[in-house]
């Protein structure tokens, strides 16, 4: 079964591939390329977890993370080259947002109704850290918003200050990864029930393929972006900020609350916040440095709205898992967050 649905999502791919070649309708082919970077971040989360089987189960969850993302980092690379800044930025806002208030809060739900006493429970040490680098990368992006909005000489030097500060987050970010993987062993390990294991070779056949085959599929998905949002009506900002995010994080999506399902709360915590982590501290910093190689350049300044949407949703994740519990309703606040943001952002 799980061979069958591999089969259908390169089959998937392929008539995106061909609709692109052939100057299909844009919307067609914006729509058909959506949801195969869905499939194909769900395949990469397949091969991902099957090649991590041989090591530590930190180890896999940061692996995990890190192939897991690889559409949005096509995405956003795909963007600056065709200097869609917008997209390029709310790409990765949006992967934030959804792994931090939409996954992480529709898995506490699961957690909670599925625990006896209504309580999810799980290690802080996750968390906690996850928050630490939240932080840090919220008071560059506050600090060069507020400048940006005053005008001071500093405003005038953003893509220094975000290329350093780049370097800052990344520095911290290897710090504790190191001392994350040194004390794996004490993490939970991933069972593999839930999606049989591929043998190592093809699991990293399967990783190549899903992402060569992200990479391709990700430009076609911006070539056909402008055209096909002038045509559904929709915001460059909603695009990355939702559907790019809800397609490229599916493993997350999926695998967190599916585990959370299962009372497996500290492992479901795991996959999300590891995402979180690297998403905030790894991916965007990277995404900065690279940009330098472009004509249109990454910063950390955004957006007031966004900018005030970031603290927000670093506080209420910080409040809500510091203390190695979550019930039901908080796990509903930041999926009702989430949902705000969202509309917000389809009116603008």
């Amino acid at each position: 079964m799980q061979r069958l649905v591999l089969g259908g999502i390169l089959a998937l791919t392929a008539v995106a591939g061909a609709l692109h070649y052939a100057d299909a309708e844009p919307v067609a082919v914006f729509v058909l390329c959506a949801v195969a970077l869905g499939g194909l971040a769900w395949a990469i989360g397949i091969g991902t977890e099957s090649v991590g089987a041989h090591f530590g189960p930190a180890a896999t969850g940061v692996l995990q993370s890190t192939l897991g993302n690889l559409p949005e980092l096509f995405i956003v690379l795909f963007s600056l080259s065709a200097g869609e800044i917008v997209v390029a930025q709310t790409s990765i806002l949006g992967s934030l947002f959804a792994n931090a208030l939409l996954v992480l809060g529709f898995a506490i739900v699961a957690g909670a109704r599925q625990a006896e006493d209504g309580v999810m429970r799980f290690q802080t040490r996750l968390p906690n850290d996850t928050a630490t680098l939240l932080l840090v990368a919220v008071f560059i992006i506050v600090l060069l918003g507020l400048s940006d909005e005053v005008g001071d000489r500093a405003s005038q030097h953003q893509v220094a200050i975000s290329s350093i500060g780049a370097v800052c987050l990344l520095s911290v970010y290897a710090a504790w990864l190191w001392g994350y993987l040194r004390t794996g062993a004490s993490e939970p390990a991933i069972e593999q029930q839930a999606h049989a294991v591929l043998g190592l070779r093809l699991a990293i056949v399967l990783l190549a393929v899903a992402g060569v085959a992200a990479a391709f599929v990700s430009d076609w998905f911006i070539d056909a972006l402008d055209p096909a949002v002038e045509a559904l009506g929709i915001s460059k900002a909603f695009t990355g900020l939702v559907i790019v995010a809800i397609a490229g994080n599916a493993v997350e999506n999926v695998v967190g609350v599916t585990l959370a399902a299962k009372g497996q709360s500290d492992l479901a915590i795991s996959v999300v916040k590891n995402s979180v982590a690297q998403i905030a501290a790894f991916l965007y910093p990277a995404l900065v440095l690279l940009s330098l190689l472009f004509t249109d350049r990454l910063t950390f300044v955004l957006n007031p709205v966004y900018i005030g949407a970031l603290v927000i949703m670093a506080l209420a994740v910080w409040q809500i898992t510091g203390d190695g519990q979550a019930v039901l309703f908080e796990g509903l606040a930041l999926v009702a967050i989430y949902i705000i943001l969202a509309v917000l952002t389809w009116y603008e």
